[in-house]
């Protein structure tokens, strides 16, 4: 990812925070066959308070991934969009995206079997919470050898980046009063390729911003 000082997102805690709203992610792998890419949702683990996060692929994934065995790239996309060079007025301009995005690289440790049990019910606990009538995954019709025969399906894993690199880029090298036209453009849904949550993250930057001078 090309990296520009002005754009560096290294914060631990915000890192984390695109993470736990943004669980859905790539998993990308350098393999004998060559490069194999996944999606799969993820989690922070419970225990830590780094960026160590946790998950599961579908087997044969963990075969594909040679998970445990080799580097894995997790790519974390938070909201983005395209931003119109006519908003920035009458001047010389061209478009751009703005996004908040994350790479966790390192070798991931296999989970045992009952711990893939937690983090599977950790992921059915997080997503089904706010269901209207949440079934969790320990509930009948479910019963205790069908959870158990789902788990041997798929393989846990738990990764400690060794390496992280966060961008988060928010028209943060723009005046004031333009950032401020562009939440409203995007708030205006004139946009069509833009995150509907792009605009508060733009906001929140801006007050942060302003906050610290």
């Amino acid at each position: 990812m090309r990296q520009n000082p002005s754009f560096v997102l290294s914060d631990v805690g915000e890192i984390r925070r695109l993470i736990e709203q943004n669980p859905w992610v790539t998993l990308v792998s350098s393999t004998d066959a060559g490069l194999v890419a996944s999606h799969y949702a993820v989690l922070l683990d419970a225990e830590r308070d780094d960026l160590t996060i946790v998950g599961h692929v579908g087997k044969p994934d963990d075969l594909i991934h040679q998970l445990g065995e080799r580097e894995l790239l997790v790519v974390v996309q938070g909201p983005h969009g395209y931003v119109s060079p006519g908003w920035y007025g009458d001047v010389q301009s061209v478009p751009t995206w703005n996004f908040i995005s994350a790479h966790l690289t390192g070798i991931p440790e296999l989970l045992t079997p009952e711990e893939n049990l937690e983090v599977l019910e950790r992921l059915v606990t997080r997503f089904e919470s706010g269901m209207p009538q949440p079934r969790m995954m320990w509930e009948p019709p479910n019963d205790p050898e069908f959870v158990r025969r789902l788990e041997k399906g798929t393989a846990g894993f738990r990764l400690t980046p060794t390496r992280v690199v966060g961008k988060r880029k928010l028209s943060q090298n723009k005046p004031d009063e333009v950032v401020e036209t562009v939440i409203l453009e995007l708030e205006a849904g004139a946009s069509p390729y833009a995150d509907p949550r792009l605009p508060a993250e733009m906001r929140r930057d801006l007050e942060t911003r302003k906050a610290a001078r």
